[in-house]
C-alpha cells in the first residue's frame, strides 16, 4: 500500500476508528500501560512493537475486551467499548497458537463462528468458500488441522478471524511458530489479504523486521508509554529517541558534546585523540550540549586508502567480520578502543573478503548520514 496514496494520519479531518484517551492499567501496583492516547485509523495495519513486558499485549487485550482500563477510555468507530463484551465487539483476535479446533475440518472450523451466530446454512457454506479462496485454502477444506503445515494452519486461523467481518483484527504474534522463510512469505501475504479485505489490523510483535514490513505505522512502546509514532522509514531514518535507534535496525550511538554550530551543521567532540564529528541539525545544539550522535552501519562506507572530501573519516583496525551473504558487517576498533559497525553490499561474487582480520581501515560518511539525538 503506497503511503502517499494512503495517509488519513496526516489529515485533519480523518476520524480514527480506534480511540485511546488517556488509557492506564494497573495490575495492583505495576502500571502496565501508562496515561496513553493514540489513534489508529480504518483500513491500517498498524503495529504495536516493544521488548517482552512492554505492554503491547495488554494493549491488545483491552481492545480485545479481556481485560479493562483501570483508567481512561477506548473508543471503537466513536462508541465507547469498555461495557461491551468481547464476544459482542466488532473485534477478532487471532491468537500465537492459532487455537483451531483439532477434531473439526478446515471447513468447519472456519464455518464455527458463524454457526454460533445462528447464521442461515446457505450463506455460512458462501462465507466459508470465499474465506478458503481468500487464504488459498480451497484444497485443504476437508483435512484436519494436523494434516497441513504450519503456515497453512496459520491461513486458517485468519480465514477463521475474519469470516465474521470485524471491524478491527487484531494479531498476537502470529507469525511467531513459523520459520524465517516462511514468516517473510507470510508477511506478504497477510498485507495482501488485509489490503483486499480492507479489515484493520492490529498486530503485536516483537520482530521489528515484521513490523517494519508489514505496518502503515509502528508504535514503539517502552514502559506502558509509547515513545514513538511513525511510519516504518521515518522510525528508521529519524528515530526520535537513542532507545527507538538502538531498537530499530543495527545502529552506532556515540555521546558526545556540542562544540560548534553553523546554520545546520554541528561539530561534535566525543573522545580524546579522535577527530570532531560533523553532523546536521536543524535544532540548535548549545556549546556543551551533550549529544547522542546515531548513525546505521550502511551508512559508514569503509575503505583501505583514506578517502578525499568526506566530512567524517575515523581510521581503526577490523576486529570481526559478520558475512551475511548479502552483506557483511566489519566492526571496527579505533584507537581509544571504541567499536564502530560499517556494512559493505557484497555485490560481486569474489573469492575472498575485500578486508581481513587486523586490516587497518578508513571508515567514512557524509554530515547528513547520521541524526543528532538529544536524549
Amino acid at each position: 500500500m503506497a503511503l502517499d496514496e494512503f495517509a488519513p494520519w496526516r489529515d485533519p479531518n480523518a476520524k480514527p476508528i480506534i480511540h485511546f484517551q488517556n488509557v492506564t492499567k494497573r495490575f495492583g501496583d505495576f502500571v502496565a500501560i501508562d496515561d496513553l492516547t493514540i489513534d489508529i485509523y480504518e483500513q491500517e495495519f498498524f503495529a504495536l512493537l516493544g521488548p517482552s513486558g512492554c505492554g503491547k499485549t495488554t494493549l491488545m487485550r483491552m481492545l480485545a475486551g479481556f481485560e479493562t482500563p483501570t483508567e481512561g477510555t477506548i473508543l471503537l468507530s466513536g462508541e465507547d467499548i469498555g461495557p461491551i463484551p468481547p464476544n459482542k465487539r466488532a473485534v477478532n483476535m487471532m491468537f500465537q497458537s492459532y487455537a483451531l479446533f483439532p477434531h473439526l475440518s478446515i471447513w468447519d472450523n472456519i464455518a464455527f463462528g458463524l454457526r454460533r451466530d445462528n447464521m442461515p446454512k446457505n450463506e455460512v457454506g458462501d462465507r466459508v468458500e470465499e474465506m478458503l479462496r481468500l487464504t488459498r485454502m480451497e484444497k485443504f477444506a476437508r483435512r484436519k488441522p494436523h494434516q497441513v503445515s504450519g503456515g497453512q494452519r496459520q491461513r486458517v486461523a485468519l480465514a477463521r478471524s475474519l469470516a465474521k467481518a470485524p471491524k478491527l483484527l487484531l494479531l498476537d504474534e502470529p507469525l511467531g511458530a513459523l520459520d524465517k522463510k516462511l514468516r517473510q512469505d507470510t508477511q506478504f501475504e497477510l498485507m495482501d489479504i488485509q489490503e483486499k479485505t480492507g479489515t484493520t489490523f492490529v498486530i503485536v510483535t516483537h520482530d521489528q523486521e515484521e513490523a517494519m514490513t508489514v505496518a502503515s505505522r509502528v508504535a514503539v512502546m517502552d514502559h506502558g508509554k509509547i515513545v514513538q509514532v511513525a511510519t516504518p522509514d521515518a522510525i528508521y531514518e529519524t528515530p526520535n529517541s537513542t532507545y527507538v535507534a538502538d531498537f530499530i535496525g543495527d545502529v552506532n550511538l556515540i555521546e558526545g558534546k556540542a562544540v560548534a554550530q553553523d546554520g545546520e551543521k554541528v561539530t561534535i567532540a566525543w573522545a580524546e585523540g579522535q577527530p570532531d564529528i560533523i553532523g546536521t541539525s536543524d535544532k540548535p545544539f548549545s556549546n556543551g550540549k551533550t549529544v547522542h550522535f546515531a548513525i546505521r552501519p550502511e551508512k559508514i562506507a569503509i575503505a583501505a586508502e583514506k578517502p578525499d572530501g568526506a566530512a567524517n573519516t575515523i581510521q581503526g583496525k577490523v576486529l570481526d567480520i559478520a558475512y551475511l551473504g548479502n552483506i557483511s558487517t566489519y566492526h571496527v576498533e579505533l584507537a581509544n578502543g571504541h567499536i564502530i559497525k560499517a556494512q559493505a553490499a557484497n555485490n560481486r561474487r569474489i573469492s575472498r573478503r575485500s578486508f581481513t582480520w587486523e586490516d587497518q581501515v578508513w571508515l567514512s560518511w557524509t554530515d547528513t548520514a547520521g541524526i543528532l539525538l538529544e536524549s
